[in-house]
């Protein structure tokens, strides 16, 4: 049985999974950047080689992410390894991956509150189960409650008209009166026939 109510708890369903799904992508892609941050700063931290296939990779993906916080730190060098590379402490890179982090924990609280509202809707819609079924089985019953009365009712109805005398004329003992004779017809007049 679909009720306004119902109706309404399916529609907020609806935008609240579909906020959580949306809420869960962006989760999962900060999750993403932050792993690329914390390895691209390992890598510059420790003068990776940046002609190697990974480092490239992980270079590559950094400038991506980095784009909004390149200028704010100036990275401070810390030296070079063997092969001449410098080592690198990027404070903007350590910046970034605070300010992601930051923003994934709003969005984990964002879809924590998402799947506490969606369990609030399905326990609503169960309690507007339930009592639809409650509803069911209270008509179920009255219904067979009117069904056991009225078959009393009919069963007491026959019982009364078996007991109940039929009414019948009595026998007389009076002898029957006889009919009175005909009129004779007046004088003068002929009998029919003659």
């Amino acid at each position: 049985m679909i009720t306004t109510e119902s109706k309404a708890l399916s529609e907020r369903k609806v935008v609240i999974w579909v906020a959580r799904a949306v809420s869960y992508f962006v989760y999962f892609y900060l999750i993403v950047v932050e792993i690329i941050l914390f390895i691209g700063f390992f890598l510059l931290l420790f003068g990776a080689n940046p002609s190697a296939g990974f480092t490239e990779w992980a270079y590559r993906n950094l400038d991506k992410v980095m784009d909004p916080f390149r200028g704010i730190f100036s990275p401070i060098e810390i030296g070079t390894t063997n092969a001449d590379i410098p080592a690198t402490f990027d404070t903007s890179v350590l910046f970034a991956m605070i300010i992601y982090g930051i923003i994934a924990l709003v969005f984990s609280v964002i879809i924590g509150w998402l799947s506490q509202r969606l369990n609030q809707v399905h326990m609503a819609e169960d309690e507007i189960e339930r009592q639809a079924e409650v509803e069911r089985q209270q008509a179920e019953a009255e219904a067979r409650q009117a069904a056991l009365q009225q078959a009393a009712a009919d069963q007491l109805a026959a019982q009364q008209a078996a007991a109940a005398p039929v009414a019948r004329p009595a026998p007389s003992s009076a002898p029957v009166a006889p009919t009175p004779p005909s009129p004779l017809p007046p004088s003068g007049s002929r009998p029919p026939g003659q």
